[in-house]
């Protein structure tokens, strides 16, 4: 699903225009979609009574529409319309039809509403609502004690294309957006502003719904999830060497290689120092292990490995950073680059055209551009982007909707994971995933990497319904892998 800004979004309305879909057959779907959500999660509309607020412009016009609609077709117990600034386009159908409820304010009778309808703006604000926009959101927000506020097309006030709003906006249940979600409603302040996201198509083709940036869906990477083949051995699928584990977090990299076992991967190695060797067997009986060498002897430890992960519970010192040096530069293999060893990479030339995935989280990441995180994360898709072009790598920037950067240019948002990943030791399940992943597609390493953080999202989910935020651990996620493996596949 593609993620549109708001000047790409007018230019979809203005292509589809131009092909011959007037902007009344739009506006007449959109109000349609948004009366659709009402009628299937607020039966009988006949029974409830319903406040529409409606602004200028297409988004007001669209709020009119919802409101003709429901007059004629379900007459609420009550209906008000309450218009905010110049007349919005088919006000006058409202009057044809019949209907009088409309009012310049809002009335002492409303605030008994069970549904409001927010109306007022669309996607094209850039900074705080002025007058009196800015009284109505607060009013939609306080004023009305029993009412579900369902949005149209985006809440009031809230920016589309940035991650965080910082004045005052709706605050919706329900959002009905059009066409394509936007990138405000989808990161930090939109998705607490938008509640339920509906996207609904209204008209304009496909094929000019397309951007630089996307919404993960499973459908995106259903070739990864393919029956294997049945005569597939462990050396069909894979070897990944997990490079960490130093004394004292050697449960980094276990769990960096039991989620890479998780994952498919045929074989998992666990290089490390020859005091943390035992303990990372106790962890895990399933990994191999081998003493991590000087670097002129790593060659031999390299060979026949698919994917290289390295970082988890490294430890951080400048021989490791010559050692990540001559590495990447030695190497074509895939390597997977988090924690510890993201944190070695200062002074490290990161080689272009080479398949290279960085897990910042936003901390690492204010490390690597020398920025405040503060920064990086008022501007993350940016911030992603850029970085993911300039050095030639594919940047997976954690965080609330994990962003998956390609060295193309290409965007992904990832829709899944929440507060149940806030727990020491998620990030290195998440390396591991990756890493088992690519181990298996090699050569659709972009597309694993995506796929990861959808199905680590997914899990995290899962665990945090069945056993509550506050009590998931960074193991439970492998618990309920295959849950989201399932669901994937479903």
């Amino acid at each position: 699903m593609y993620v549109l800004t708001a000047a790409q979004m007018r230019e979809v309305d203005r292509r589809t225009v131009e092909l011959g879909i007037p902007d009344a057959v739009l506006m007449e779907n959109a109000g349609h979609r948004v009366v659709e959500l009402l009628a299937g999660k607020f039966a009988p509309l006949s029974a409830q009574r319903i406040v529409v607020l409606c602004g200028k412009g297409n988004n007001g016009g669209d709020g009119v529409v919802v409101a003709r609609q429901l007059f004629t077709r379900f007459r609420p117990a009550s209906l008000d319309v309450v218009l905010a600034d110049t007349a919005p386009a088919n006000l006058a159908t409202l009057d044809a039809c019949g209907f009088h409820g409309i009012s310049r304010q809002i009335a002492p009778s409303m605030r008994a509403a069970t549904i409001v309808v927010d109306a007022l703006l669309g996607t094209g604000l850039t900074g705080p609502p002025r007058e009196p926009y800015a009284s109505l959101i607060a009013e939609i927000n306080h004023g009305f004690p029993a009412a579900t506020v369902v949005a149209v097309d985006m809440p009031s006030g809230l920016a589309s294309d940035a991650a965080v709003t910082a004045w005052d906006h709706v605050r919706a249940r329900y959002t009905v957006t059009f066409t394509a979600p936007k990138p405000g409603q989808l990161l930090e302040s939109g998705d607490a502003a938008c509640g339920e996201l509906v996207v609904a198509p209204i008209g304009s083709p496909a094929a000019l719904c397309v951007s630089g940036t996307r919404l993960t869906e499973p459908a995106d990477f259903t070739a990864l999830l393919a029956p294997r083949p049945r005569g597939g051995h462990k050396g069909t699928f894979g070897h990944v060497l997990v490079i960490g584990g130093a004394p004292g977090k050697t449960g980094a990299a276990a769990m960096t290689g039991m989620a890479a076992l998780r994952a498919g991967a045929g074989l998992v190695t666990v290089a490390s120092s020859e005091d943390a060797l035992s303990e990372i067997g106790a962890h895990a009986p399933e990994l191999m292990t081998e003493e991590l060498p000087e670097y002129g002897h790593f060659r031999d430890l390299a060979a026949g490995k698919t994917v290289f992960a390295v970082g988890p519970g490294m430890g951080v010192h400048r021989h490791r950073s010559e050692f990540l040096r001559r590495m990447l530069a030695d190497h074509d293999q895939p390597a997977v680059i988090d924690a510890d060893a993201l944190n070695n990479l200062g002074g490290v030339e990161l080689p272009r055209d080479r398949r290279l995935i960085l897990t910042p989280h936003p901390g690492e990441m204010a490390r690597l551009i020398e920025k405040p995180a503060a920064e990086i994360q008022a501007d993350r898709m940016t911030i992603a982007r850029e970085f993911a072009v300039s050095r030639g790598v594919l940047l997976v920037l954690k965080g609330f909707r994990t962003l998956v950067a390609f060295p193309g240019g290409e965007l992904w948002i990832n829709p899944t994971g929440g507060p149940a990943l806030a727990t020491a030791g998620s990030g290195d399940i998440l390396t591991g995933l990756i890493a088992g992943l690519v181990a298996q597609y090699p050569g659709d390493w972009r597309m694993a990497a995506v796929a990861a953080v959808w199905l680590h999202g997914y899990a995290g989910d899962r665990a945090g319904a069945a056993l509550g935020d506050k009590s998931v651990i960074a193991t439970d996620l492998l618990r309920f892998l295959p849950e989201a493996f399932a669901a994937a596949r479903g």
